[in-house]
């Protein structure tokens, strides 16, 4: 049974979040303040964690922010805000999603499944774990680490999702709307900005020029193409 750790400090919202998800046989731990849930984060092994941004206590971005740099499994951040600069945040400090309230619970179970599915065949849990080497650079897709001539770059979990896509599809060029779909796991045409914002994170660490970048190319009006 997959373990979720939810952090939300309003308790009604938190509880019935937690009944959709163990109907759905996931196991559910509770936390309603930010201290709380990071202490609660750091002493377990959890699969997924979703995250309010709005927390009595070490909000959601500075719990993110020190999580990223102990573990990389999926967070969910949730947020009432929906200003593009706060999910750009979000993503910046290694979020894997962010939902915006009010949101249904059944999309909230559907995009948990999807993060988690993605996350275990990504990091090799249920399938065969390779390497990956191409342009100098490396992807140990057991180990979930990138080498660019044999140093290592940190790499959050959806640069490194992301990666492994465009080199499982090289020389194919790839819609915004493709890449969402198949590395976030869910059709919604409004999240497409998440895409740009890590493509560029992307060329940062493995192009000589992020500004004029040779392997990660823009295909204007159509998307990108991973050259080999």
């Amino acid at each position: 049974m997959k373990e979720i750790l939810l952090i939300e400090d309003d308790i009604s919202i938190a509880e019935l979040q937690r009944d959709y998800l163990e109907i759905n046989n996931f196991h559910v731990d509770m936390e309603h303040t930010g201290d709380a849930g990071l202490q609660r984060a750091l002493g377990r092994d959890y699969d997924l964690i979703i995250l309010d941004i709005m927390l009595p206590g070490s909000n959601g971005f500075e719990i993110c922010k020190k999580l990223r740099s102990v573990t990389d499994i999926p967070i969910l951040l949730v947020s009432a805000k929906k200003e593009d600069i706060d999910k750009i945040r979000g993503f910046g400090l290694g979020a894997d999603d962010y939902i915006t309230k009010p949101f249904s619970p059944s999309e909230l179970v559907a995009r948990v499944k999807a993060h988690i599915m993605r996350y275990d065949r990504l990091s090799g849990k249920d399938t065969h774990s390779n390497t990956i080497s191409i342009h100098g650079i490396t992807i140990d897709r057991s180990a979930r680490k990138v080498y660019l001539n044999e140093e290592e770059v940190p790499f959050t979990t959806k640069e490194f999702d992301l990666i492994v896509f465009f080199v499982m599809n090289p020389n194919q060029v790839l819609s915004k709307e493709q890449i969402y779909q198949r590395v976030w796991g869910l059709d919604s045409a409004a999240d497409v900005s998440t895409v740009t914002v890590h493509i560029r994170k992307l060329r940062e660490k493995i192009e000589r020029d992020a500004s004029d970048p040779t392997f990660l190319e823009t295909v204007w009006g159509a998307g990108y193409r991973f050259n080999v």
